[in-house]
């Protein structure tokens, strides 16, 4: 009897758990396929404010970056280039959900990225075959404020 009871619990358990299933949107991976530059970083009230992106660096040493966007396996890589802020380049692993977003991770050196735990989750918008726009709501003095990353592609 303990163990049907038992069974029953473990049924009731496995058959109430809901595991999400991510589905892709492979055209807009598509449409980000190639090499691009973040031409522009904007946000309200950016000349006194100052918000740390990726937790890599002050968001306005992001522009000027160049990012690699491999669709066929959700892979690439970025770096920084803006005179007067700090060296940085990562392998990146990317997707675009069905919801319009970008899920991406920053891989370091040796690392695999299944391993890598915390990634970022960006609004795609305005996506042409010559630029797009990453939306990130990120919270500022309690509020809300969406920063806004301008891609142009590179030749």
């Amino acid at each position: 009897m303990k163990s049907v009871i038992i069974f029953g619990l473990f049924f009731l358990i496995v058959s109430c758990k809901t595991n999400p299933v991510t589905k892709l949107d492979n055209k807009t991976a598509v449409g980000l396929k190639g090499n691009w530059k973040l031409t522009s970083v904007s946000y309200p009230n950016s000349s006194y404010i100052k918000i740390n992106s990726f937790g890599v660096a002050d968001s306005q040493c992001f522009e000027a970056s160049e990012w690699r966007f491999v669709s066929n396996n959700n892979e690439g890589e970025m770096a920084l280039k803006k005179p007067g802020c700090p060296s940085f380049s990562s392998e990146i692993t990317w997707y675009v959900n069905q919801e319009g977003n970008l899920v991406l991770k920053f891989i370091g050196a040796d690392a695999k990225a299944k391993r890598v735990k915390e990634g970022y989750i960006l609004k795609v918008a305005n996506l042409t075959e010559n630029s797009f726009e990453l939306l990130d709501n990120v919270e500022v003095a309690g509020k809300i404020t969406t920063l806004v990353y301008e891609f142009n592609r590179l030749n």
